[in-house]
């Protein structure tokens, strides 16, 4: 999302997709489905949203615009409603946030006591020409560090953010060896949530390590919106495969 024309046009890109995206699951749920908090509700949440309503979860979708985002909620039906971030914030279980990454501090101001102690996923990316300056520091010092320093209070975990809108709607659940999203976060509770959401919405999690190595697939790295399997990225990344029983 490079500005705000395309901002606005987000929860329209988005809703364009649910028809593809809301055929009957491939694969039953094994889990009881999860409250998914929103925070920004553009392509990449709107998305999201969409997968995960598919894979049986409510989700409470917000932005600052909540009103605009009524259609994407009628199209998704009973498991979606439309609210505030604050509101996502507390609805969640865990919470996705999505969001242009020069906001990034201020929710966390906002937000900081609503999801106090939740799961939290974040997508952003900074972008210099968007962002200003502090996406060039965010980007010498990697975004897990500097994610966790907007964000205190919650269990942090970095995800969804080397991987395109229309990759995670054109790539869910696709036939053969799914598509790796790689995970960074340091609390392992978290890191189980996510690898579960990443697998509901029909992706292979790849857990690269704390947030320290996140920067491993930040913006501009080899691995960086590259759709490669988990057996690919972890080759990149130079990460053991995990015994065939937790694959």
């Amino acid at each position: 999302m490079r500005s705000a024309t395309s901002r606005s046009l987000a929860p329209v890109a988005a809703l364009a997709l649910c028809a593809a995206l809301l055929a009957p699951a491939t694969r039953a749920q094994a889990a009881a489905p999860m409250k998914i908090g929103i925070v920004g509700a553009g392509r990449i949440g709107g998305t999201l949203a969409t997968l995960w309503v598919k894979a049986g979860h409510e989700v409470l979708v917000s932005s600052r615009h909540p009103e605009k985002l009524q259609p994407l909620c009628r199209e998704l039906g009973p498991r979606c409603r439309v609210g505030t971030p604050a509101e996502a914030a507390a609805f969640g279980e865990a919470v996705l946030l999505s969001v242009p990454y020069g906001a990034t501090p201020q929710v966390g101001k906002e937000l900081e006591k609503a999801w106090a102690g939740k799961v939290v996923l974040d997508t952003g990316n900074p972008y210099p020409e968007r962002d200003g300056e502090m996406a060039e520091r965010d980007r010498q010092r990697g975004t897990g560090a500097a994610s966790a320093e907007y964000l205190p209070g919650v269990r942090l975990v970095r995800a969804f953010n080397a991987i395109s809108w229309k990759s995670l709607g054109s790539e869910s659940n696709r036939a053969g060896e799914k598509v790796g999203i790689p995970i960074a976060g340091d609390d392992a509770g978290a890191l189980e949530v996510a690898s579960r959401l990443v697998k509901d919405a029909g992706f292979d999690p790849v857990v690269v390590g704390p947030l320290a190595r996140a920067r491993l697939f930040d913006w501009g790295t080899p691995v960086y919106v590259r759709l490669l399997t988990a057996r690919e990225l972890r080759e990149k990344l130079g990460i053991p495969a995990p015994p065939p029983g937790d694959r």
